[in-house]
């Protein structure tokens, strides 16, 4: 793996040194701080752009046109509110997708399947065990994001999101998020509507670097990805890891995300 990650930077493969328990513990007080971790630099220097490449083919013929318009739920009905409240306002998101199955040989199927990844995810997460996917589209996807296109605001189902940037675009491409917006407890429908509105004072901005490891607490924080500008595709690896073992999607959840099914 040594040839794939700066494990001189991010010893993920020492995990009983007093370095690794450093990295955790700046990781945790970030996610704690921001919603978030970066780790600049993860890839070793044109890994990133090298997976890119070897993704681009099947992006350009094979992969997943997502366009589809939601609200900041994915639901259809909220408690408490109806569907003409602002909070449940539907934009149209667009991207490009890869599963697993189309990505044999890329630098991300390596990385996702090396067991100290998803054991330094744990420990970030404070989670006794992470586990790999056993579902062959879902475990990793890398999606493009093209000329006028976005990712528009949403929480995401899942407590946190792993990703890493392949590729950035000429113009756009930046994460939008407001962190801790909502609890289990209170939905807070007009901080929602806020953001929405371009009215949040406290929505914050980043763009990560390609090759970057950014780990993000999305369920109860909102994220949108700004529209891209220009010819230059934004290009980013998603991965995903569960709390228990065997986690497979079903039909009907594989074809609405990727347009086919292998269950």
């Amino acid at each position: 793996m040594k040839h794939l990650l700066d494990l001189e930077k991010y010893p993920l493969h020492r995990p009983d040194s007093r370095e690794y328990e450093k990295l955790v513990k700046k990781c945790r007080a970030d996610l704690a701080s921001d919603g978030m971790f970066n780790l600049p630099g993860f890839f070793k220097p044109g890994i990133a752009q090298q997976a890119a490449d070897a993704a681009k083919p099947a992006l350009d013929t094979v992969s997943f046109r997502h366009a589809r318009k939601h609200n900041v739920y994915f639901k259809d009905d909220m408690p408490g509110i109806d569907d003409a409240h602002p909070a449940m306002v539907k934009s149209k998101t667009v991207n490009h997708t890869l599963c697993a199955d189309q990505l044999e040989g890329n630098p991300v199927i390596d990385v996702y399947e090396w067991q100290p990844f998803a054991d330094f995810l744990a420990a970030t997460m404070g989670k006794e065990k992470l586990y790999q996917m056993d579902d062959p589209m879902a475990r990793v996807n890398v999606q493009a994001t093209r000329d006028g296109e976005g990712l528009n605001w949403h929480f995401d189902r899942s407590e946190f999101t792993t990703t890493i940037l392949l590729q950035a675009p000429e113009v756009g491409g930046e994460l939008e998020y407001r962190k801790d917006l909502r609890t289990p407890d209170d939905q807070n429908y007009e901080g929602v509507v806020a953001v929405l509105a371009g009215k949040d004072p406290e929505v914050k901005r980043i763009m990560p670097l390609p090759g970057a490891l950014n780990v993000f607490r999305g369920v109860n924080t909102p994220h949108r990805v700004v529209p891209v500008q220009g010819d230059t595709e934004r290009v980013i690896a998603i991965f995903s890891f569960y709390e228990t073992p065997g986690v497979y999607f079903s039909a009907e959840e594989q074809i609405g995300f990727y347009g086919r099914s292998v269950s």
